[in-house]
């Protein structure tokens, strides 16, 4: 249960890149299990992905009371949406898609948090706490997604990835292996005609595995993905045209616990500078590495 929690955990928080934070949760975005948050020029409105392990995940949208360009910073008390394929009652996007398959959607409202600043009124055993949010979205008819992760925007739209998309529908949660039988999707939403297309998806775990963080150096086309499966762990450029190359690969192995049967040493956090001439990247692991990569970038195509 959430008994031993002080404060209502899973909540997004504005981390200013200069002066301090106010610490403040943005909680009309959300109580759920948040993965990533992008913000998009085309509408103002803040896209967020959720990676709930054992159920359904569900894609959001922030719609603030103000522009966050015009407002300086991302502020409290809008409302929160949740996207569902139009005419599709629960659409099981999870399941396998053909590359380019494309999707008309709309937005359902959902309440954001439980109570009056998000603390649920009794004790609440953790996996309704956790489905909140994304049940209110389900019961409308929200699409259900395998682990969403990363998100960016890029060529006008947001692409985010599916970890475990790509596979077999699933009939009911999976507290064991995750909900998903696939080794990931990417998928775009284009917000200037409210459509959602399957961008890439993965055909087995040799060629693109679990992809996670995504991000862009420009609009020029290329997508960068960290990998976070089992075995070997990638970043891999996957270029408009759907072909995938190597850019980086993990060989660290000294944070592996002791008797490890896997590297237990994952890509995260990918982002470029404002020139984009250097890339950024995590060791996500208990001992944490960051690294800055540079280019030749055009060189690689990205």
């Amino acid at each position: 249960t959430n008994q031993f929690l002080d404060e209502p955990h899973g909540f997004i928080f504005e981390v200013p890149v200069g002066g301090v934070s106010n610490r403040e949760p943005i909680r009309s975005a959300g109580r759920f299990a948040h993965e990533a948050a992008a913000y998009s020029p085309v509408d103002g409105y803040v896209y967020l992905t959720e990676d709930n392990f054992e159920f359904p995940s569900g894609f959001y949208r922030y719609l603030p009371p103000a522009d966050p360009m015009t407002a300086g910073r991302l502020l409290d008390g809008g409302d929160l949406q949740m996207l569902r394929v139009a005419g599709v009652d629960e659409a099981h996007l999870e399941a396998g898609q053909v590359a380019g398959a494309t999707y008309a959607v709309e937005w359902v409202d959902v309440d954001p948090y439980p109570g009056a600043d998000g603390r649920f009124p009794e004790l609440t055993d953790n996996k309704v706490a956790l489905n909140f949010v994304g049940s209110q979205g389900r019961a409308q008819g929200a699409a259900h997604f395998s682990r969403l992760e990363g998100a960016t925007v890029t060529r006008g739209e947001v692409y985010f990835t599916s970890t475990q998309g790509g596979g077999a529908a699933e009939t009911g949660p999976d507290p064991i292996g995750g909900y998903g039988n696939g080794a990931g999707q990417v998928w775009s939403y284009d917000p200037k005609d409210a459509t959602l297309t399957c961008r890439y998806q993965s055909p087995g775990t040799s060629t693109l595995e679990l992809p996670d963080n995504v991000t862009a150096r420009s609009d020029r086309g290329t997508l960068v993905l960290c990998e976070d499966g089992p075995a070997d762990n990638y970043i891999r450029g996957l270029t408009r045209d759907g072909r995938l190359f190597d850019i980086a690969l993990n060989r660290l192995t000294r944070n592996n616990p002791p008797n490890a049967t896997r590297y237990g040493e994952e890509f995260a956090g990918a982002t470029f500078s404002p020139d984009g001439e250097t890339l950024f990247v995590n060791i996500q692991a208990a001992q944490a590495v960051t690294f800055a990569i540079w280019g030749p970038w055009g060189r690689l195509g990205v």
